[in-house]
């Protein structure tokens, strides 16, 4: 058991304790929050002295683990640029947790990542929900799969579109290979449902969650028109969806609050690397907030580093976003967006002893880092 005492709790649900207390179960989960607890027999303390104390943050979009650059090539596993659909690449037999990348989000106070596919096909597979912190994936699971990717705009154009390679070479054609792939995916599951047997095929199989409303589709879009195409055929086929990116989402934030999507913003900072991020902005997760959008932060990493999370919403904060809602960013409104709010995002009893103490505030303070970072009712890093 662990008690972490003396902390400035900010549990994300509810008021925060100023001078509070956090208790790990032997199990891994959070047995009390409170402003005071007795510690029980046998179990490590560690004074907080006054430092903020989190749960640990969560990353709705990257792609750690399945795009490896310090290695190079070797390590490029996330696009399988040879089909612009391809639901049967699963994020899991990708996913490297040996890539340096893991232990650097720890110390940046990042227990949770939403993993996998690139944004290279119109379909490119499946996410899963990871903790940051293991030896083997099959271990780091928290649930999966989690969501089927797919790509509009500049990415799945260029490609294959670009040179006169192979569809698609437009806009319309990413939407019509998308709608074909899911017609496809619905009349295979009336046939089976009606008895009918057809041919086994892996790629229809892959789709069947997403058909069935167990997993949305995770849209990469950037453009107000891309945006708003994913959610014209999500709700032609009645799937579920989370709009990934939104780049352009204060443009259209009125729209986009009237049809209830999450949002997942990022990556804001650096360079506007392509035409279709001209309005990247700071400013665009507090306008979609005021819209009544219900926004999470990404780094998209490897594109902004993992460990830079905290500091993404902190800009967010600089630049509008109110700070109680950059917290929620990175913590809560992710877990609920992608389904696992019930085991983490938040400080509450019967979740998983996912806990952060900061060294400062992580959104004031460009330097501050993880002083201890405790992943499923264990210290996995310390200064």
């Amino acid at each position: 058991m662990i008690l972490i005492k003396n902390g400035y709790i900010k549990p994300m649900v509810g008021a925060d304790l100023p001078n509070g207390c956090v208790l790990l179960g032997d199990d891994g989960k959070i047995l009390q929050v409170a402003p005071s607890i007795d510690a029980p027999a046998n179990c490590t303390v560690i004074d907080a002295e006054g430092r903020l104390v989190t749960p640990g943050c969560i990353d709705a979009h990257c792609h750690i683990g399945l795009d490896n650059q310090a290695v190079g090539w070797e390590g490029m596993d996330y696009n399988e640029i040879v089909d612009p659909v391809t639901p049967q690449m699963r994020a899991i037999d990708s996913i490297y947790p040996q890539d340096e990348a893991f232990p650097n989000a720890l110390q940046g106070g990042v227990t949770t990542a939403c993993t996998g596919p690139g944004s290279a096909n119109v379909v490119g597979g499946t996410f899963v929900a990871i903790k940051l912190y293991g030896k083997r994936i099959d271990d780091m699971i928290l649930k999966y799969p989690i969501a089927m990717k797919c790509a509009f705009g500049e990415n799945p154009k260029r490609c294959y579109g670009q040179g006169g390679k192979k569809a698609p070479m437009t806009r319309m054609g990413v939407a019509a290979i998308l709608r074909e792939t899911l017609f496809k995916a619905k009349r295979y599951a009336e046939d089976k449902a009606a008895g009918k047997n057809p041919p086994f095929d892996m790629k229809m199989e892959a789709m069947q969650p997403v058909i069935e409303g167990k997993i949305p589709l995770k849209c990469h879009a950037h453009r107000a028109d891309d945006i708003l195409t994913s959610i014209r055929i999500a709700k032609e086929f009645g799937v579920g969806l989370t709009l990934d990116h939104c780049t352009d989402g204060a443009i259209i934030a009125d729209e986009l609050a009237k049809e209830g999507y999450p949002a997942f913003v990022g990556p804001t900072f650096g360079s506007k690397s392509k035409i279709e991020l001209s309005n990247k902005s700071f400013t665009t997760p507090a306008i979609l907030h005021k819209a009544g959008v219900n926004i999470s932060i990404i780094t998209d990493s490897p594109v902004i580093p993992l460990e830079s999370l905290a500091m993404c919403a902190g800009m967010a904060a600089d630049a509008g976003l109110d700070m109680e809602e950059a917290w929620h960013a990175i913590t809560i409104n992710p877990a609920r967006a992608i389904g696992i709010a019930d085991r983490v995002g938040s400080l509450e009893a019967g979740k998983d002893g996912d806990v952060v103490i900061w060294t400062a505030n992580p959104l004031t303070t460009v330097s501050a880092k993880a002083y201890t970072t405790i992943v499923d009712g264990k210290i996995v890093y310390q200064q």
